[in-house]
This record gives C-alpha cells, sequence and structure tokens, in this order.
C-alpha cells in the first residue's frame, strides 16, 4: 500500500471501499499501437554504440522525478542519451546491451509497467496511474520501440546478480541502479562520452525534428512582436508567457528557460527572471526555442528595437553583431576546424572594438590576449539537437576541437554587451546588449539556415516588425 500524506483527511481506507476500487474497470490494453517512427533510427544508434565496447554490459537510465517542493515534483524530462538511443521518454527506465557471447549486444528495455487493478496501488500514491496518468503496459512498449521490455522493478536485482561481463552505467541519473552494480567512474565517463559523440552527426530523422523545432520557434517569435504592446503594458513575463504558449501548442515545451532580456537586462547572458519593464526606446533580446514532442530542441536569439526602430548607437552595435555572424556562419562548411566560425565572428568584434577605441589594438593582438572577452564575454556557438547545448560530455577532439561534418547542427551567435555599470565605454552605450543567434546544419555544400525565417539585419528586422508588431 502507498504511504499516506502525514496530515491527510482521511487516516486510511476500508476493506470495502480497496474492494470496491478493485472492481469493475475495463480493459484497455492497447493492441493497434505501431513501431514509432524513430525505431529504426534507435536500433542503429544502439548498434553504432554496441561496437565500440564489445563485450560490456551498458546501462543507460532515463531518470526518476524530481522534487520542486514537498510532494510537488518537476515536470519528468528523460536523460537524453537513453533518449537517443530508444526514442522512449518514460520515468524510472533503463537500456541495457548485454554482451552475446558472439559478438555484439541483446538490448532490452526495463519499464515502469501499468499499475495492477488487484491491488490498491493504482489509485494511491502520488504516481499511481489514476494520479499520474496512464502508462503504457510493458507489451505496449515493445509495439512501439521494438524492443523486449521488462518490469524495472526488478532492475536494481537482475544487475547485481548479473555476471559474465564488466558493466558501464550512466552515472547521475538513477541512484537506485547505480547503486546495484560495481563500476569504474573513469570508464563510466567513457560511455557518456561515447553516447554523446553518436550525436554529434544527426540522422534524416532528427534533421526533420530540428526543422519542427525551429519552425515553431520562429512562429513563437513572430507571436511576441504581435504582443510587444501588452509586454509594454506589463513586462518580460508577458513575453515568456507568449513564447510558452507557442511552444505548448506545437511541441512539448521549451528546450530552456527562454531569455526575454529587455533594457539593461540584455547585458545579463542568462537572464530568465523575465519580470522586468519594457520599454519603448531599449532592446529586447529575446533567446527562446520550442522542444518539440520528441524532444529536439531549437535555440535562436533576436534582438529587437522595442519602439520598432534602432536608435543611431544601438544601430551600430547591431550592425557590428550582424557582420560578425556572417563572418561566423561564411566558416560552417564541411572540413572546417568546428572552431573556425567562433575564431571568425570574434575576430571581427575584436577589431570593431579596437576601431571604437574600447580595447587596445593592433586587432590581432588584442584578439590573441582574449581582449574583445570583456564585451562579447562567451563563445560564438555550440551543438543543437536533444539539449540545447548538446553533445556536451563528447571528447574534445570530436566537438570544440573536431571537423565540422554534413549533418552537425550547431549555432552561430555573437554578442556584445555593454554594461550598465561600465565606465570604459561612453554613457550613450551602456545597457545595450545585442546578440544574434542562428541555427545552422552543415551540408555537403555549407550549410543551410534553418532560422532564415526570421530576419536578421537591421532593416529586415525594422520592416518585419512595422509588419507584425502590435
Amino acid at each position: 500500500m502507498a504511504k499516506g500524506r502525514k496530515n491527510g483527511l482521511y487516516s486510511g481506507i476500508s476493506e470495502e471501499l480497496s474492494a470496491l476500487m478493485r472492481t469493475g474497470w475495463a480493459d484497455t490494453e492497447r493492441h493497434d499501437l505501431q513501431l514509432a517512427e524513430q525505431a529504426p533510427y534507435a536500433a542503429r544508434r544502439r548498434a553504432a554504440l554496441s561496437v565500440r565496447f564489445p563485450g560490456e554490459r551498458l546501462v543507460i537510465p532515463s531518470g526518476n522525478l524530481k522534487v520542486r517542493s514537498n510532494d510537488d515534483t518537476y515536470p519528468f524530462r528523460p536523460y537524453s542519451g537513453y533518449v537517443h538511443m530508444t526514442g522512449d521518454q518514460a520515468r524510472d527506465g533503463a537500456l541495457v546491451l548485454e554482451p552475446r557471447a558472439d559478438g555484439g549486444h541483446d538490448a532490452y528495455c526495463y519499464q515502469l509497467p501499468r499499475d495492477s487493478r488487484d491491488t490498491d496501488e493504482f489509485w494511491l500514491g502520488y504516481t499511481a496511474e489514476l494520479w499520474m496518468g496512464r502508462r503504457r503496459s510493458l507489451a505496449e512498449s515493445e509495439l512501439v520501440l521494438g524492443l523486449p521490455c521488462r518490469d524495472v522493478r526488478t532492475a536494481a536485482d537482475d544487475l547485481a546478480a548479473a555476471s559474465g561481463a564488466p558493466t558501464r552505467i550512466v552515472r547521475g541519473i538513477d541512484p537506485a541502479l547505480e547503486a546495484a552494480v560495481t563500476t569504474d567512474e573513469e570508464r563510466d565517463a567513457e560511455l557518456e562520452e561515447a553516447l554523446s559523440d553518436l550525436r554529434l552527426v544527426k540522422d534524416a530523422w532528427e534533421l526533420a525534428e530540428m526543422r519542427k523545432a525551429v519552425d515553431s520557434t520562429v512562429r513563437g517569435f513572430t507571436d511576441v512582436v504581435g504582443e510587444l504592446s501588452r509586454a509594454i503594458a506589463s513586462s518580460e513575463r508577458w513575453i515568456e508567457g507568449t513564447f510558452f504558449r507557442r511552444a505548448r501548442l506545437e511541441g512539448n515545451s521549451v528546450g530552456y528557460g527562454s531569455i526575454c532580456a529587455a533594457g539593461e537586462h540584455a547585458t545579463i547572458m542568462h537572464w530568465t527572471e523575465n519580470d522586468g519593464p519594457v520599454r519603448p526606446g531599449d532592446l529586447l533580446l529575446l533567446d527562446a526555442g520550442v522542444e518539440t514532442h520528441t524532444l529536439y530542441t531549437a535555440d535562436v536569439t533576436r534582438t529587437l528595437p522595442i519602439s520598432g526602430t534602432f536608435t543611431p548607437v544601438q544601430r551600430k552595435v547591431y550592425d557590428a553583431v550582424y557582420e560578425a555572424q556572417e563572418a561566423g556562419m561564411a566558416a560552417v562548411k564541411p572540413g572546417a576546424q568546428y572552431r573556425d566560425f567562433h575564431e571568425a565572428s570574434q575576430r571581427y568584434l575584436a577589431a570593431k572594438l579596437v576601431e571604437w577605441g574600447f580595447i587596445e589594438g593592433p586587432a590581432d593582438q588584442a584578439y590573441e590576449l582574449g581582449l574583445q572577452r570583456r564585451f562579447t564575454m562567451a563563445g560564438t556557438g555550440h551543438m543543437l539537437g536533444l539539449d540545447v547545448h548538446d553533445c556536451a560530455a563528447a571528447r574534445n577532439e570530436e566537438y570544440v576541437d573536431g571537423v565540422l561534418e554534413p549533418g552537425m547542427v550547431l549555432t552561430v551567435e555573437p554578442g556584445l554587451y555593454f554594461q550598465p555599470d561600465d565606465l570604459t565605454v561612453p554613457e550613450e552605450w551602456r545597457g545595450i546588449g545585442v546578440r544574434i543567434e542562428d541555427d545552422l546544419v552543415v551540408t555537403d555544400g555549407g550549410h543551410e539556415n534553418l532560422s532564415a525565417g526570421l530576419p536578421r539585419s537591421a532593416d529586415d528586422v525594422e520592416a518585419w516588425m512595422a509588419r507584425f508588431a502590435g
């Protein structure tokens, strides 16, 4: 029986209520489910992972619910490596690759089965199906995932008793499963690296999901422009809510905390409080992305003049960032070093800052010393996919020190940020923050800007706002 709430109104249940609750339920097992569109792609990803770890048992958990406050939990979001390898989003699950004696692996998925109607577990407790909603049965999951599925309630004991092969597990995802196995921290980290490496190049199915995410994001930005007058009458919260509505209507949610930064908040790289005023004459830096139902996210930034037109100083900063982004995007092509687009954008901005007299030149020396970083703050982009900063655990030689290949998806996002208390720049520059960010896929011939549906140049932004602003 599920544990009751300490201050609950009911002290227990009668035998009669228990008997009543267990009877009169229809059989809702679904036999019409089809193999998920993603399943064949996930199978190929598992095969690639198998090749990297012959003769070893691999455990990739999905994760558990996390407490937000008391008995309230955060919305569940599974570990991205698990999603990539299975296409599944269930909580309390785990993918296991069991090595075969003749080579390769047998894959199966631990899942939390449906609650039995023969006990009170289905209606008592905060994670029971009658409280949280219907789960798939193990048989249903097998149909959808194309994987044998087992009851996760035996997983810890099964893994603890397993022998005959060394085990690796992704750490920090499921404490109970982690405690059940004896592994080596360094070798476990290599498994997580491999899972990230395998996400660097997206397959055709993933690229289609990325297009969906970006297209929805473009519509979300247009929604925001259409409701700017209401944001002016309220706060940045209106902008956050407007974009979130689109994300929930067309996808799972936002892919990360939206940055809705008006005025001097635009100089804060990760401003997510979103509670400040929206004033005509200021800039709005909106950094947001829709996450699809399959958990792939876009990541786009536009900096918009709230009044509809840039002031001369705002335009000067904006044009510099735009030209830096142009330089960076031109460097995105197969065979180029990953660092090339970052270097191209940063060198351009370093030269501009020297030209304006904000850092000492010559420009090449300023760049080599990193002096531009006082005003550019961050790198110029990152990989994108299931995580907004995708493939974060990948090996350096495959990612930041690697070479671009067709199918890689990344952002190019230079920015300039003049802090409101920075006495090294003229007063009229202080509090101005500008970032422009687009999502690019590397192609055989160069790249494609997936977010090209949103204007980028200052003139185009002003024309777009004149058309849609409300």
